[in-house]
């Protein structure tokens, strides 16, 4: 299959309800997001991987101009400018804010795409980026990485980078309970019978609900980042 037929975007943000599987990684990855939007975004901002610009609502008022780039143009129509991540021809020193969610992970040259928001960064700008620890393989094959903070750190100071904020989306329990909803959602034809039924028990009863509340509060009461599932990073171009 052609890597752009292969590509799945999302049209706009919606709420994510406890009786969804992805409901633990969404709890803590949306809250953070929208506040470091609200708190960085401004004047003409560039996004990385748009798609469908999801997230697009939450820069009403905040921003002069959204502009997205893609490798390929989106279902909605939203992609502006089709290029890839490391290669975006657009002027250097010409945007005040750069947004990318869930990308990098699937950007061989991840080092690219981060010198790349540097060059188009103006001074004092900053850089809003999302991406996995943990999370399962998806866009196979152009699944290519998972960052742990050090990681992240590393690349985007590589790139001249200064490190703002680096927040983890949801720690140790809430990644226990997210582990379980996936295992439980994908079908593997050769699973015994006993693991088959104990799937379709569990999907038939809806169990997601309760794994996402449990796992949940467990996660305020005893919460520990040396598992995470997802990290929000802002840095700045000095």
């Amino acid at each position: 299959m052609d890597r752009k037929e292969n590509i799945l975007r999302l049209e706009n943000v919606k709420e994510i309800t406890v009786s969804n599987k992805n409901y633990l990684v969404y709890l803590s990855f949306h809250r953070e997001l929208n506040k470091v939007i609200q708190r960085y975004a401004k004047g003409r901002l560039l996004d990385i991987g748009c798609g469908n610009k999801p997230y697009n609502a939450w820069f009403k008022g905040l921003i002069s101009e959204y502009i997205g780039c893609d490798i390929v143009q989106s279902s909605s129509n939203k992609v502006d400018v089709i290029c890839q991540a490391n290669n975006i021809p657009l002027e250097s020193n010409s945007f005040h804010s750069i947004l990318s969610t869930q990308v990098i992970e699937h950007v061989e040259d991840h080092q690219g795409m981060v010198n790349e928001a540097f060059r188009l960064l103006k001074s004092d700008g900053y850089f809003i980026l999302s991406g996995p620890l943990y999370w399962h393989l998806h866009e196979e094959p152009y699944d290519f990485f998972r960052f742990t903070k050090h990681g992240f750190k590393y690349v985007l100071e590589k790139a001249g980078f200064e490190i703002v904020e680096i927040i983890e989306n949801g720690g140790a329990w809430a990644t226990l309970g997210q582990v379980i909803n996936h295992t439980v959602s994908f079908s593997n034809p050769k699973a015994n019978k006993v693991v088959r039924g104990i799937k379709y028990v569990f999907r038939k009863l809806k169990l997601y609900r309760l794994v996402n509340k449990v796992f949940a509060y467990l996660d305020v009461k005893d919460f520990n980042t040396i598992n995470t599932m997802n990290y929000v990073i802002v840095a700045k171009k000095n």
